[in-house]
């Protein structure tokens, strides 16, 4: 298994639920529980054997591209690709690959403004052995509210609390091949312009139970804080 050195973070979000928080930061600064999201991206990159990682920019790109600098801190060497007019994440991408040394194959992307921790050499591992093209994280879908549950009779059996429902989303992790660097669009989302291309054969998942949590609004915000000293405290 050839080792995968390099990443790209999408890193311009500008977080307009999280204000006041995002007014002077794009959204991947944001911090919780005293250090930016990315900081908790970085960490898990780096124990992966990730040493680059190219960080496309845009909103607020100064605040940013000081406090990481040399990316030295982190322990990894930070690049920017700047988007002077925001390209979509797609775009976006493409941009960043051209950062990238000439040689790559694999390169993992990641979407800066989510928190997670999980087995990443489990992800390159798949994505490599069945020769994928792009391989996306999913992670089970927390229903957001609490669940009533009732009989034919309409009668009430019970309630459950935010209960994990049998569906699958899109974590906005993944790892792409050299060979979708083509596929991708020069603006827009490749979500929509890149993924209906691939063949199902080598467009694959790696689902995660691990932690997971996009931080979307202030209400997120409030309850990461509450989880990171216990799943990132290792």
């Amino acid at each position: 298994m050839a080792a995968i050195t390099q990443a790209i973070i999408l890193a311009g979000g500008k977080g307009e639920r999280l204000r006041p928080y995002t007014n002077d930061r794009p959204k991947p600064m944001v911090e919780v529980s005293g250090k930016p999201i990315l900081a908790y991206q970085l960490s898990q990159l780096k124990k992966a054997g990730i040493r680059e990682v190219v960080f496309a920019v845009s909103f607020q790109r100064e605040t940013l591209q000081k406090h990481l600098d040399s990316g030295e801190k982190y322990g990894i060497k930070a690049l920017f690709s700047v988007e002077e007019t925001p390209l979509g994440r797609g775009g976006g991408i493409k941009k960043a690959i051209q950062m990238l040394p000439s040689g790559w194959q694999d390169v993992i992307v990641a979407n800066g403004d989510n928190l997670w921790k999980l087995d990443l050499l489990g992800l390159i591992k798949k994505h490599q052995e069945k020769n994928a093209i792009a391989t996306i994280v999913v992670v089970p879908l927390k229903s957001p509210y609490g669940i009533v549950e009732f009989n034919d009779n309409d009668q009430i059996l019970g309630f459950k609390e935010k209960p994990i429902l049998p569906h699958w989303v899109n974590a906005g992790i993944y790892i792409f091949s050299k060979e979708i660097e083509p596929l991708l669009p020069d603006e827009g989302d490749h979500e929509i312009e890149t993924f209906p291309k691939l063949p199902s054969a080598r467009f694959l998942v790696f689902k995660s139970t691990d932690y997971w949590r996009g931080v979307d609004t202030v209400k997120d915000l409030t309850e990461a804080e509450k989880e990171v000293a216990e799943i990132f405290s290792e």
